[in-house]
């Protein structure tokens, strides 16, 4: 087998003017290639053929991605080793290239060492919804050097999908506050500003508002619970009052009755509108309460104030007879 290989260089070094530990690292260089591209399609074969569930196929997509990274960065240090030689030389080449690399590659190791801490520390996961720097949206992807969003928001009312697909740098976790609205609670507070007039039966309005909220509310208060200690196994998260409530105060038009309820993050605009669809009907019910908005209105105070309030003059008295 040597002897053949020795003729075969003696050929390649005759006609192709290539000297034989050359050609003998070409060789080598394209055996690691051939068997790294083998490995690659074994691996993505096996994955497309035995996996069919989505979530599962991108897991293991994923995975094989890294794996496949790490593959890459043996094949690299074994095509050092055959051009550059031993570790001494492989040493020193990395020595003379390692300052022009961190300078010239600053952002993308920046983004590298961000995906670490995502991976180890894990502010988000795959799924989960955040909004960091005024971008908001469901996190579909994770890879190297960025991760993806599918947005909400921007320019389209509530938390719903604008149908963009968003890819952020991974080092802006290092950069920016991240808010993640599925992380620890599963849970987010929502509120619905509901405005009466001054002459409505406001005590009414809010018993009608306090029981919508306890009907349409997405949480209960054991399951709250249960969500709140385990969460606080790693957070410092705790709520003395989980159940909805309506807050009362005054209003230019009227009185602002707020309610506050919590609800999934991905149901706060349909929990919203089943709500808001119920008070309609009960507030259309009761000839006492009626909606606020902005009106102009004459307001007579010595006609319409309390007797305690009312100004000006007061109104003449007829004499009394034999005066």
């Amino acid at each position: 087998m040597s002897e053949l290989w020795n003729q075969l260089a003696s050929l390649v070094e005759k006609y192709l003017r290539l000297p034989p530990h050359m050609f003998n690292k070409i060789v080598l260089t394209l055996l690691v290639l051939g068997l790294y591209l083998l490995f690659q399609r074994i691996l993505q074969h096996v994955a497309g053929r035995r996996i069919q569930d989505i979530a599962r196929k991108y897991i293991a997509n994923k995975t094989i991605t890294y794996l496949l990274g790490l593959v890459a960065l043996a094949a690299l240090a074994a095509l050092a080793r055959i051009w550059i030689g031993g570790f001494e030389g492989f040493a020193t080449y990395l020595g003379l290239v390692s300052a022009g690399v961190a300078i010239a590659l600053q952002d993308p190791l920046s983004n590298l060492a961000a995906w670490l801490y995502i991976i180890a520390a894990k502010p988000f996961s795959t799924g989960d919804r955040l909004m960091i720097n005024e971008r908001a949206g469901d996190v579909i992807d994770i890879s190297l050097f960025q991760f993806t969003l599918n947005e909400i928001g921007a320019h389209i009312d509530a938390d719903q999908s604008t149908g963009r697909i968003i890819h952020v740098p991974n080092n802006w976790i290092f950069k920016h506050a991240c808010a993640n609205y599925t992380q620890g609670f599963n849970f987010i507070w929502n509120e619905l500003p509901v405005t009466v007039t001054s002459e409505s039966n406001w005590e009414k309005a809010k018993q009608i508002l306090s029981r919508i909220a306890e009907e349409h509310s997405a949480v209960k208060s054991e399951y709250a619970a249960n969500q709140i200690r385990k969460a606080a196994q790693k957070f410092m998260i705790f709520y003395e009052k989980l159940t909805p409530i309506v807050w009362t105060s005054v209003a230019d038009s009227g009185v602002l009755l707020t309610v506050r309820y919590l609800c999934t993050p991905r149901q706060r605009r349909s929990s919203a509108m089943k709500m808001w669809e119920e008070i309609l009907r009960e507030f259309a019910k009761c000839e006492d309460i009626d909606f606020a908005y902005p009106t102009r209105r004459y307001y007579d105070n010595a006609g319409e104030g309390k007797a305690g309030c009312k100004g000006g003059t007061p109104a003449p008295t007829e004499p009394p007879p034999g005066a």
